[in-house]
């Protein structure tokens, strides 16, 4: 699976813009996301994660810079980066009306994989997930937690090297969420990389090695989890002085609210 060895670059981007109109949603990042790591990319709402996602997994064609994946250009040899990657957008969009062991194996055999090793493999990542039970019901019948599941093991059914993650945990109840990251940790411990966008520090914190910072487009900080974290008690504290929202006073102008006042 692994081409990539721990301790180099998984994903390298390069002088990465993306406009929407007047509107800069990317200005010109450059990173390197190392191999073999569970890596954070957090921000707050609208700093440009779900974009910066999009255009390094070839969902959203750049307006200038470069982006490889396992040393393949993502926009020059799209079929050797597709090979390698696993993707769960957000607002995942499925097949609705297979149910979710017909979505594995149709996914499967799009992959190219034989028709025995996809249903070994849904097999085992229904199992895995906790959907055994829900195997043959319709997708459009599965919860948002459900969805998330197996839109993850659609991700992970042909063994990806670098698997991308946008709000992974965003609606999920706790039961599912905690499925979801055992799989993940078990996929990391492999060799793999994933790469996931949040704007919850206290889960980044918790299952992050490695994260990178983004406010306003461009990447802020990024590193080791400690060397971000710095000397802040917490991840979250660190990140609310990065974007420069901790002298914020929230309410200070709502003196009217509550209290029964009107």
């Amino acid at each position: 699976m692994n081409e990539v060895g721990a301790g180099t670059a998984a994903v390298r981007v390069q002088g990465l813009w993306k406009r929407f109109g007047e509107q800069i949603a990317v200005s010109g990042i450059d990173l390197e996301l190392p191999a073999g790591r569970f890596i954070g990319l957090v921000g707050p709402n609208g700093a440009g994660k779900t974009t910066t996602l999009s255009m390094v997994t070839g969902l959203l064609r750049p307006d200038q810079g470069t982006v490889e994946i396992a040393g393949h250009d993502v926009w020059r040899d799209p079929v050797a980066v597709k090979a390698r990657i696993g993707v769960l957008p957000e607002g995942l969009r499925l097949f609705e009306r297979l149910s979710g062991r017909e979505l594995l194996a149709y996914t499967g055999r799009l992959r190219g994989l034989p028709g025995d090793e996809v249903d070994k493999r849904a097999t085992q990542l229904l199992d895995v997930l906790d959907l055994a039970g829900s195997q043959h019901k319709l997708v459009v019948d599965y919860s948002t937690g459900m969805r998330k599941k197996i839109g993850l093991a659609a991700a992970l059914l042909h063994n990806p090297e670098v698997l991308f993650l946008d709000e992974p945990f965003e609606g999920v109840d706790p039961v599912s969420a905690q499925t979801i990251r055992g799989v993940l940790e078990r996929y990391t411990a492999s060799g793999a990389t994933v790469v996931f966008s949040s704007h919850v520090m206290e889960l980044v914190e918790s299952l992050c090695d490695w994260v990178a910072v983004m406010v306003a487009g461009r990447i802020r900080a990024h590193g080791p989890l400690a060397e971000v974290r710095g000397d802040a008690p917490t991840l979250q504290q660190a990140f609310l002085e990065l974007v420069g929202a901790g002298s914020r006073t929230a309410g200070a102008d709502l003196d009217w609210l509550g209290g029964g006042a009107r």
